[in-house]
């Protein structure tokens, strides 16, 4: 559904990316790891546009055909069908959830249902009906993180990016986003997952890809990479 072909990216005369060939098919939940620095975010931002490819083919792939996504404008990749929760959930702090929720529709097409949407994102997280008038930053990490992800789902993206999703959040509040993540992917959503838990997002993906120094060095099936300690040791470093 999205493939990245020998994807270069520099900020100025730093290169962070270099030849990533990366691919997710329709349906998976495809997690991305790597260390600080490594190149995760920027892949994203990549992707959606907020980072420039220099080389390399973006290609996502529809019912409708196949498009290159490599040099459009951030808005009009979003309006083909793809959305990330950014690192640190970017909320509007002074609008409500509601309006919050409702930025998540801005980009779709004029008489878009987004009632079945709406309707959708509060029956996964019903704690944001409870708080629909409430200012976003008034919520808690966790509700925070949970209208990030409702506002990203009210776009109807066919692929999702989730840049960190569990960072600053409790033990039990990281259980319960990664189980919001897999209910997300059954009803039929595509997912590339940035996440520094390993051991998290290798027991939610279908497969992984770790990345090294703006390097791909390591593709495998998920579960493989959790049960082989010595890829652990190797490339995540020690699993708990």
């Amino acid at each position: 559904m999205l493939e990245l072909k020998g994807v270069h990216t520099s900020y100025g005369p730093i290169r962070v990316l270099e030849d990533i060939n990366l691919d997710i098919y329709k349906g998976e939940i495809v997690c991305l790891l790597g260390s600080n620095a490594a190149g995760k975010t920027t892949t994203l931002r990549t992707i959606l546009g907020l980072a420039t490819a220099h080389l390399g083919e973006i290609i996502l792939r529809t019912d409708a055909g196949e498009e290159r996504l490599e040099g459009l404008r951030t808005t009009q990749i979003v309006g083909k069908g793809i959305t990330m929760v950014p690192e640190g959930r970017r909320l509007f702090a002074r609008m409500s959830v509601r309006e919050n929720l409702d930025i998540g529709t801005q980009l779709r097409e004029k008489g878009a249902d987004t009632g079945k949407d709406f309707k959708r994102v509060l029956e996964i997280f019903p704690r944001l009906e409870e708080r629909l008038h409430q200012k976003a930053g008034t919520l808690s990490g966790g509700e925070q993180q949970m209208l990030a992800m409702g506002r990203a789902l009210m776009a109807a993206p066919k692929v999702l990016l989730m840049d960190e999703p569990s960072m600053g959040l409790s033990p039990i509040l990281v259980e319960q986003v990664f189980d919001t993540i897999k209910e997300i992917n059954e009803q039929g959503t595509t997912i590339l997952l940035v996440e520094q838990n390993a051991n998290m997002a290798l027991e939610v993906a279908d497969r992984a890809y770790v990345i090294q120094t703006g390097n791909i060095v390591l593709s495998d099936n998920a579960k493989h990479l959790l049960d082989d300690p010595k890829l652990k040791e190797a490339y995540l470093g020690e699993i708990t």
